[in-house]
């Protein structure tokens, strides 16, 4: 899919393909019907790596890159990550607000041209339980970015998400990196 029909899609669904040494994750339009249409990105995330970095691209060959987020201090409590497109470029930045995620999870998304949004978790108590209670963890959980975007965790053995994009302003890779990086880095 190229990035102007990329840019014009109001709703993804992503989902998590968990293997031994990667988090991967698969991107998709939604077609009308639902169901996932064209694959749109397609990222690897690493375990136990000192400074998180993860790469999106446009499909599982791996050979055209999409976006990608690195963060910027190795031990990062708020610091953020920086969003650049396949050319490395700049699209955006996302930071967790440590001290609002102790009680419910907070990230606020720049991207150029546009106010910064904050994103939190649309239910207390969801996430009380999930902090207090381990085996909780897997409950399904809801981000509100503003009036930009939304990421719903569907329930199910396997992490799914439909992200709705509302503002069509919004970059659709800073949205996509935004999604991935609330299942990857969420317990940090």
């Amino acid at each position: 899919m190229d990035l102007h029909s990329l840019q014009n899609q109001q709703r993804l669904l992503v989902r998590q393909k968990v293997t031994m040494m990667v988090n991967r994750y698969v991107a998709h339009a939604e077609n009308p019907d639902g169901s996932e249409g064209p694959m749109v990105a397609f990222a690897e995330q690493k375990r136990m790596t000192l400074k998180e970095q993860v790469t999106l691209y446009t499909d599982e060959s791996r050979s055209q890159v999409l976006a990608s987020f690195k963060a910027r201090n190795i031990i990062d409590l708020g610091s953020g990550y920086d969003v650049f497109d396949g050319e490395g470029r700049p699209i955006g930045v996302f930071r967790k607000d440590f001290g609002q995620s102790l009680i419910r999870s907070t990230w606020h998304l720049d991207q150029p041209g546009l106010p910064t949004v904050t994103g939190q978790e649309r239910s207390m108590l969801v996430s009380v339980l999930r902090r207090f209670v381990d085996s909780l963890s897997w409950l399904p959980y809801h981000f509100d970015f503003g009036e930009v975007f939304s990421v719903v965790k569907k329930w199910g053995l396997r992490d799914r998400y439909v992200v709705d994009i509302r503002d069509p302003r919004a970059d659709r890779r800073l949205v996509i990196a935004m999604a991935v990086a609330l299942d990857a880095l969420q317990s940090r």
